[in-house]
């Protein structure tokens, strides 16, 4: 989640950090030093790790990546929760992206995990697999997730155990800018019934209206896209299983509509799309004010209306109304190592972090919009009035019956790199849709069958 999607109020100033907390004021370096190993119940594994004995201990260890800004929230939160939890102490272990999984990665080979371990992407199935992760059904009682929405709670499962708990989502939408497409002279077609029929006609129309530079849409598909795609065609990318679930066709026609969108100059050609390839939001095209579209995450709103200094709004994906593809995706999850000495009071912190409001009203939209309506009702008049508008795509979307996702298989992060190698020979001419998809989905399936 970009740091603009946090409201700019003044920071509360909270309780001073106690000594619970006070390794969070440590550079990073000292965090992993071979002393802190030693703090909490993992220095010594006696736990039954099921969540099942009567000698669940009170201290915990508790990891996440983020900057500073995360850093000084998530401690206001656990001060929060330790002032509930007296007989509790927390040991927070916060880290940099850049090097968390392997600090991670060796504190598992060694036996010496974190209790509460934030992850992502195919992060929970991998370690899911290894039996790292609790079965959180085992401590129901001190987790409960009744109140998430469906979608979000499903996503953290692995082969239909919860092992995993969404921190916040988030969701494919369409950001729009209504003041181009008034000064282009284009209409929006409805956004609860419209079609990608619709849709390449009016970025086509943008396009024409404008001066060279300036398009319809911003971008093509990308490798998110596909499983959207593939959705609405009543297929998946990953099946509950792990499998490739898309068939060759429907990846094909996925192809050719993007090359559609290049060929009419609905958006920019193949060039320039590859330029704009993970470019930060002041550098899209949306966010220079040259774009009237752009099919991204609906979290990406707040930051590309301040790049663009325009009143963007984000709407339905054309094709919903049809058959639905969008879903309600995790930004980051917390997980509980099965081996934990306390997993029921490592449940309750996790149960605090997704479901208390005034923690929610801390960390806001900071590791995704919340996934229970009532925490999003709660931080609402703390946002500003971009951010409102991104829950608000979220809440409206939880009220719908959307179809289930799951953890990808390790794999997917292979096959994430697989989908514009192909894409592009397509845009470029050098491959048919067809030829391109079938190599598509043959490398694909090896590399989650491996």
């Amino acid at each position: 989640m970009h740091p603009a999607a946090r409201s700019r109020r003044a920071p509360r100033s909270g309780p001073a950090p106690s000594r619970r907390t006070a390794l969070t004021a440590l550079p990073l370096g000292v965090l992993g030093a071979g002393g802190l190993a030693a703090c909490g119940p993992n220095a010594s594994r006696g736990g039954t790790g099921g969540g099942e004995g009567e000698d669940d201990q009170s201290s915990l260890r508790f990891s996440w990546w983020g900057n500073p800004e995360r850093a000084a929230t998530t401690q206001e939160v656990i001060e929060l929760f330790l002032a509930a939890h007296p007989e509790v102490t927390i040991a927070a272990e916060p880290g940099d992206i850049s090097g968390y999984f392997d600090k991670l990665a060796t504190s598992v080979a060694a036996g010496d995990e974190p209790d509460v371990i934030t992850m992502g992407g195919a992060y929970p199935a991998e370690y899911a697999a290894r039996d790292v992760l609790l079965d959180l059904g085992t401590v129901a009682d001190e987790l409960d997730l009744s109140g998430m929405d469906e979608g979000a709670r499903t996503n953290g499962t692995v082969g239909g155990t919860q092992v995993a708990v969404t921190t916040g989502i988030n969701a494919p939408g369409m950001i729009v800018n209504h003041a181009l497409l008034e000064d282009a002279g284009v209409e929006l077609p409805d956004p609860e019934t419209w079609t990608w029929e619709d849709f390449s006609e009016t970025a086509q129309a943008v396009s024409e209206a404008t001066e060279a530079g300036t398009y319809g849409s911003g971008t093509v598909f990308t490798h998110d896209s596909l499983d959207l795609w593939a959705r609405q065609h009543g297929q998946i990318l990953y099946t509950e299983d792990g499998e490739i679930g898309v068939d060759v066709a429907t990846v094909a026609a996925f192809f050719e509509y993007s090359k559609q969108l290049v060929d009419s100059g609905a958006s920019p050609g193949a060039d320039e799309l590859v330029e704009l390839t993970d470019v930060g939001p002041e550098q899209t095209l949306v966010g220079r004010g040259q774009a009237a579209f752009m099919l991204t995450w609906s979290s990406s709103l707040t930051a590309l209306s301040e790049a663009s200094g325009a009143d963007l709004a984000v709407v339905k994906i054309p094709g919903e109304s049809q058959e639905s593809g969008v879903w309600l995706q995790s930004s980051q999850f917390y997980t509980i190592s099965a081996r934990s000495a306390s997993p029921r009071t490592a449940a309750a912190l996790v149960d605090f972090l997704v479901n208390d409001p005034e923690a929610g009203t801390l960390i806001l939209t900071d590791r995704g919009v919340p996934a229970v309506e009532s925490v999003r009702q709660a931080i609402l008049p703390e946002l500003s009035e971009t951010a409102r508008r991104e829950v608000e795509y979220i809440s409206a979307l939880g009220e719908l019956e959307l179809k289930p996702t799951w953890i990808g298989p390790a794999g997917s992060t292979a096959v994430a790199e697989i989908t514009p190698r192909h894409q592009n020979s397509v845009l470029f001419g050098d491959a048919s849709a067809q030829d391109a998809a079938q190599s598509w989905h043959d490398e694909a399936v090896a590399a989650v069958a491996g």
